[in-house]
């Protein structure tokens, strides 16, 4: 994809999410109305955010900026392109932070806007090995805090490593190699 079909992104503090424009954003749904968690990249297309789940450090979510329901909704070119952008935040998850796995869901149940979540999993998670929607077992002020100061400590490397990734796959390029 070439520059000039695709417009410029940001990886900077304090992004505002690229939002649909007012006609064209659907009436109560949450990700038509605001960011979605604290903006990570901005891009016109999609938008990765920090989810601020507690307890789970690593939760982000790539949004797609148009409403859509369905991923199968998109154009072929935009749902490779989807895709790519949640296998860049997988992959700088894996290189920079090490999870033990990475989950990956899109269910749209509560909110119907094509969402993607990417969550670092550890076994010391207070869900872990269940889904981060099932009950806690462990509460998040009881997760080990070194564990959980050892991810915010690498979330500015982490995020960067988004960043670049998501700016080269948006620019026509390919992400950084490891």
């Amino acid at each position: 994809m070439s520059d000039a079909r695709l417009p410029s992104s940001s990886c900077l503090e304090g992004l505002e999410p690229q939002l649909p424009p007012p006609g064209e954003r659907a009436a109560g749904c949450a990700l038509c109305q605001e960011g979605g968690g604290r903006v990570v990249f901005a891009h016109p297309l999609l938008r990765l955010v920090h989810a601020q789940e507690p307890g789970l450090e690593a939760f982000y979510r790539i949004v797609w900026t148009a409403h859509v329901r369905e991923w199968s909704e998109l154009p072929a070119p935009q749902q490779w392109l989807c895709m790519q952008a949640v296998a860049v935040v997988e992959r700088a998850m894996r290189e920079v932070i090490a999870p033990h796995k990475v989950n990956l869901a899109s269910l749209g149940n509560v909110v119907p806007h094509l969402h993607w979540h990417i969550i670092a999993r550890y076994e010391w998670d207070g869900h872990f090995p269940a889904p981060v929607w099932a009950p806690a077992h462990t509460a998040p002020q009881d997760v080990p805090p070194q564990r959980l100061q050892w991810l915010r400590e690498r979330r500015a490397a982490l995020e960067a490593a988004m960043c670049a990734g998501l700016q080269a796959l948006l620019q026509g390029g390919a992400p950084p190699a490891a």
